[in-house]
């Protein structure tokens, strides 16, 4: 029976048997007891499914990547201890030391420095496009060691909506896999699989938690790309620390993600505890009643914004004056997520003053929960730069990043407006 994504929400990935727990149970166990050592060599050479040590996965975590899976469209998942290191493994999964990947330049700051810093000291090249960029301009940025396109659906904290089907269609040229962040839509708003993208990641930290109490993230697999067409060798050839298994071969679709887990997560640990996936899951049931009121909210603060004298720009796709409206129509017609930027008029000094003026929303390095909060870069994250410096990377000295949460939306309005009073 096909259910419709509000119901997967809460549904999907776990089906309790006669007597089980009704809530997906907490598995805080580091181990597995088996009654044969023949059974553990089974898994350990991917004969078997089970699980046998939670640094590669466990019954809670894979219930809940199953459910992320699910509202993706994908045919597997794996949970991650943060975002951050999503974002990591989608790439060095299938890139190795003198490999190339082409990436949009508008992405978020952590991942530009985990791919521009990071990586590169790894030997992994990274070209990075810029949002206006035409389709001869990308084309021309992939080289012949190419492996993989990067990009977010909707940037952090830019706002740029990508355009995933020319993506695709272009990555599909090269023969490489897109894979796109879809951190800031969630799959309520937007399914990348559904326009041609391979590979989807996501900060599980931010909407899909919803609640600012777990570091995460996760890896989605669509099972679309064709992974034999000659440039990934790592999953046709024989993996001798699997004593010669090949995935495409073994696993077929699920080739990408079950060597992500059994391969990197077993060499690089970085996995999601129990405990947060459990988290995840409680802010996942309630993820498509919460996107709705975000975006809602969010569009009456931005048509606020914009109608406010005191205001120089606002930046929100779903306003009509966006440059990326009808693109945002095209990808999520439902809204695209609760976060908008804005510019003070003035100094500055004009929007630190407006920042230390509101009530309600609270000034906090986070974005993307129940509850409104606001960030001035300038004073803060990118405080080290002067103002020549700040529009050299594209955050003005009066930019304002703001995510709207769920509050009762007047209160939210009331609280922005008594705060440009005393600008």
């Amino acid at each position: 029976m096909s259910y419709h994504i509000n119901t997967k929400c809460l549904q999907a990935g776990y089906d309790p048997k006669n007597g089980e727990p009704r809530v997906v149970p907490i598995v805080q166990s580091t181990t597995f007891k088996y009654d044969s050592a023949a059974t553990l060599g089974k898994l350990f050479d991917l004969e078997e499914d089970g699980f046998f040590y939670t640094r590669l996965t466990n019954p809670t975590l894979s219930t809940v990547a199953a459910k992320i899976a699910e509202l993706e469209g994908g045919v597997g998942a794996m949970l991650t201890s943060s975002g951050q290191a999503a974002s990591m493994m989608s790439v060095t999964n299938i890139c190795h030391a003198g490999d190339h990947v082409v990436c949009a330049a508008a992405i978020y700051g952590g991942t530009f420095n985990l791919f521009n810093k990071s990586l590169r000291e790894l030997g992994i090249e990274f070209t990075f496009i810029l949002p206006d960029a035409t389709e001869e301009e990308i084309n021309a940025a992939y080289k012949e060691n190419t492996k993989a396109t990067f990009i977010e659906s909707v940037s952090n904290p830019s706002l740029d909506v990508a355009d995933i089907e020319t993506y695709a269609k272009i990555s599909h040229a090269h023969g490489v896999p897109l894979i796109v962040d879809n951190t800031f839509p969630t799959p309520i708003n937007l399914r990348p699989f559904e326009w041609g993208a391979d590979i989807v990641t996501h900060s599980t930290t931010k909407y899909m938690d919803g609640h600012a109490v777990a570091i995460g993230g996760v890896i989605v697999d669509s099972g679309n790309f064709d992974w034999t067409n000659g440039k990934f060798p790592m999953f046709t050839e024989p993996d001798e620390s699997y004593h010669g298994v090949v995935y495409t071969e073994r696993f077929g679709k699920a080739a990408y993600i079950t060597k992500a887990v059994t391969h990197l997560m077993r060499d690089y640990g970085a996995q999601q505890s129990p405990q947060n996936a459990f988290l995840l899951n409680l802010g996942l049931e309630t993820l498509h009643l919460r996107m709705e009121r975000h975006c809602q909210n969010a569009l009456a603060v931005a048509k606020f914004l914009e109608a406010n004298d005191k205001i120089e720009w606002v930046n929100y796709p779903g306003l009509e004056s966006s440059k990326y409206y009808e693109r945002a129509k095209k990808y999520m017609p439902d809204g695209t997520c609760g976060v908008i930027s804005f510019g003070v008029k003035g100094s500055r000094e004009k929007a630190m003053q407006f920042m230390d003026s509101l009530k309600l929303t609270k000034l906090v390095i986070h974005v993307a929960d129940c509850r409104t909060c606001a960030l001035h870069p300038a004073s803060t994250t990118h405080r080290q730069m002067n103002d020549q410096q700040l529009e050299e990377c594209g955050v003005k000295p009066n930019l304002i990043r703001m995510s709207v949460g769920i509050e009762y939306i007047d209160d939210i309005i009331d609280d922005i407006k008594q705060a440009l009073d005393k600008v």
